[in-house]
């Protein structure tokens, strides 16, 4: 009897652990586009195109390589509408007993394939360079699991950027060097592109009638849609722009969206190009002399260290993960969010960017968007869910830890030791964007204060219960109470001030 091989929207590789375990001469692989995927949150619609144009070409590759494929477009009037859905159909018409799955990168999924009514075994994504179990035995007895440490058995176990037992250079961490502000006259390599082809253009016209009301632009479409086209994209970021990535990693420009950035993770996070493999290439080159240390490791560890490290808090932590409300916020997300009117430079900035290329690089969306929000005390499950919409790049495994953990402190501690928040003077420090906002950075109260500096302090206040303790908040809370106490009183009504403009939904 034959089985099902199902491959999901970002299970897009070759060496796949399910393609692995499944015989062309009797196997069928399943591939769909359905609605429940592409509507289980309002996705943006350039992401909803790169991942059915991925798709339908790796169905043809997967052909060309001898394998039955059975495909359903979205448009397919006999489309079931879920993956649970299209296995049955399938296994109806192919007289298939079993399915055969690749463990998905969601609960939600997880879960739906563990209770089909059709026996479905799932088998390890061993995509990754830490296996679950790997990172559960390293996470055991652990009180603090930080990720330096992890990332740090990592390079042991994989030999990268090692010489010997020693880390190469001397020093696990460069991040030292790595917040270098930008500076004028600054020059990025202009990001290598794809015009769409007809079959590309097809799933356009598809998306732009079915999804185009969503949040974000459709068009310019010019994304990497097969693992030829991503490794091109990797080649061009290892020479053009990792010898400058560590140095401006952090640094945020007005009207540069990606400076010397990868632009690789959607394609990492459909399967296009193996985590192991985008390592490596970072690495030769700094064997080479073309790429400094700094650059290369800085790279590495947001790989090897950060996307396994997060990977493996989502499946530790379980299916209950994104409802956390540690600090038990609970303000509405701002239509600003959204492309509504805003005189915050640095939110207009990373929205609009977002809106135009579903994309954002990490410190625009831990400490502009992010940031924001957990000041301001927004519905951490509200600020999960627009993270996941917006960005090419979001699967839940890499997005609800990053969101919830790591920029909204949801998790209670979980991932970051404290939260990361920041007045306007780190915006100011790693960008340009002050310069040209109606608010003053310098500004700590009043009309024209930066709402980043009265949110600051406000936040820091309302949770002093929980944070006075922390070894590295001890600082702050000193310089808080330093201040005089008419001050602090003006600068907790003008937060709160501010904050009903923003409930009574004022361009704020």
């Amino acid at each position: 009897m034959s089985r099902l091989i199902l491959v999901l929207g970002d299970q897009l590789s070759a060496h796949l652990s399910a393609l692995r375990e499944g015989d062309k001469a009797r196997d069928v692989v399943v591939m769909a586009e359905v609605a429940q995927e592409a509507e289980y949150v309002r996705h943006h619609p350039k992401k909803i195109a790169l991942v059915f144009a991925a798709m339908r070409k790796f169905a043809r590759a997967l052909e060309a390589e001898g394998w039955s494929v059975r495909y359903t477009p979205l448009d397919d009037p006999e489309n079931a509408g879920s993956i649970v859905g299209e296995l049955l159909r399938r296994a109806q018409e192919t007289g298939a007993g079993e399915v055969i799955a690749t463990e998905p990168g969601e609960w939600r999924l997880v879960e739906s394939l563990t209770h089909a009514p059709i026996p479905t075994y799932l088998l390890p994504d061993d995509r990754f360079i830490a296996s679950r179990k790997r990172f559960e035995d390293w996470a055991k007895g652990r009180k603090a699991l930080r990720m330096e440490y992890f990332y740090r058995e990592m390079r042991r176990e994989t030999g990268l950027l090692m010489e010997g037992d020693a880390p190469a250079g001397g020093k696990w961490n460069f991040d030292h060097d790595n917040r270098k502000p930008p500076k004028e006259g600054l020059e990025f390599p202009a990001p290598i592109s794809f015009a769409p082809d007809a079959e590309t253009q097809a799933v356009l016209d598809l998306v732009a009638e079915r999804y185009g009301e969503n949040f974000g632009d459709l068009m310019p479409f010019d994304l990497a849609t097969t693992r030829d086209e991503a490794l091109q994209v990797l080649a061009h970021f290892v020479t053009h722009a990792l010898p400058r990535f560590g140095d401006y990693q952090d640094a945020m420009m007005q009207d540069q969206p990606y400076l010397f950035h990868a632009l690789i993770s959607p394609y990492m996070n459909l399967g296009l190009l193996s985590p192991m493999e985008v390592c490596r290439a970072a690495e030769k080159a700094w064997q080479d002399g073309d790429v400094p240390i700094n650059a290369a490791e800085g790279f590495i560890r947001q790989i090897l260290g950060w996307r396994e490290y997060v990977r493996g808090i989502y499946y530790l932590e379980g299916p209950d993960y994104t409802t956390r409300n540690a600090l038990r916020h609970d303000r509405d997300l701002p239509a600003f969010y959204w492309g509504a009117a805003t005189h915050m430079n640095c939110i207009s900035q990373t929205v609009a960017q977002t809106q135009k290329y579903a994309y954002a690089h990490h410190i625009q969306r831990l400490m502009v968007t992010g940031n924001f929000a957990l000041l301001a005390g927004v519905d951490p499950h509200q600020v999960h869910e627009w993270y996941l919409e917006v960005y090419a790049d979001a699967y839940e495994w890499v997005e609800a830890p990053n969101t919830v953990g790591m920029s909204q402190f949801a998790d209670g501690g979980v991932i970051a030791s404290k939260p990361y928040v920041s007045s306007g003077a780190y915006i100011n420090r790693m960008s340009d964007y002050c310069k040209t906002c109606a608010y003053s950075v310098t500004a700590k109260t009043g009309e024209k204060a930066c709402p980043f500096n009265l949110l600051y302090w406000h936040f820091l206040d309302r949770h002093r219960d929980r944070f006075q303790g922390n070894m590295r908040m001890k600082n702050i809370y000193a310089a808080w109470d330093r201040m005089d106490a008419e001050r602090r009183e003006t600068v907790l009504r003008d937060a709160n001030a501010w904050l009903s403009r923003l409930d009574a939904k004022e361009v704020v």
